[in-house]
């Protein structure tokens, strides 16, 4: 298998998208994009001012300009925000050309990730804990369907996932097959 065009990592907030996304990259030589900084970029603001002033539906949009735009970028990591999956007309646009790696992590693991977090403004209320559980209730099987490769991150350093995710785009011997097995048996 020769490595994809693009590779789109999909998952919650805290999953680890951006660190993974960025590192990812390096280790194949591709372009880093995150969907989020290069709308606050483009905007000139911060994603809590474009959904206090547009609301949620008006950051969507946005969103899927974005990765409209992006969907033909070759050789790239694009790291999605965790809203991407929710509209449909995303979903043929996360596909396109692209392995879809769903950045699996546990609740808990979302919780610690983002609890000093002032840049998520669905967790800007008094219980975070509750609206990550609903949002995975929701979003885990939009992410499932829509993935290639599923990865869980809980307690992996970057640096393993990456190799993992590696090994599991491009074997190249059967020691790379053997592991990827085991990994796929054990954590898939």
């Amino acid at each position: 298998m020769s490595l994809p065009k693009r590779v789109v990592l999909v998952g919650p907030m805290g999953a680890g998208k951006s660190t993974i996304g960025r590192m990812l990259a390096k280790e194949l030589g591709y372009r880093f994009l995150d969907s989020d900084r290069i709308i606050e970029e483009r905007c000139g603001a911060n994603i809590p001012w474009i959904f206090d002033v547009e609301g949620e539906e008006g950051f969507r949009q946005r969103e899927t300009a974005m990765l409209e735009e992006l969907s033909s970028e070759p050789k790239t990591v694009l790291a999605t925000g965790g809203g991407a999956v929710m509209r449909p007309e995303n979903h043929r646009l996360l596909k396109q050309d692209a392995v879809v790696v769903y950045l699996k992590t546990s609740i808990e693991q979302q919780v610690e990730r983002t609890r000093k977090d002032r840049n998520r403004p669905l967790l800007q209320n008094d219980d975070p804990e509750a609206v990550l559980r609903k949002l995975f209730s929701i979003r885990d099987p939009l992410y499932s369907e829509l993935a290639d490769i599923t990865m869980h991150t809980d307690r992996k350093s970057p640096r393993l996932v990456v190799r993992q995710l590696v090994n599991r785009m491009n074997p190249r011997t059967p020691r790379h097959k053997r592991q990827v097995r085991k990994e796929g048996r054990n954590h898939v």
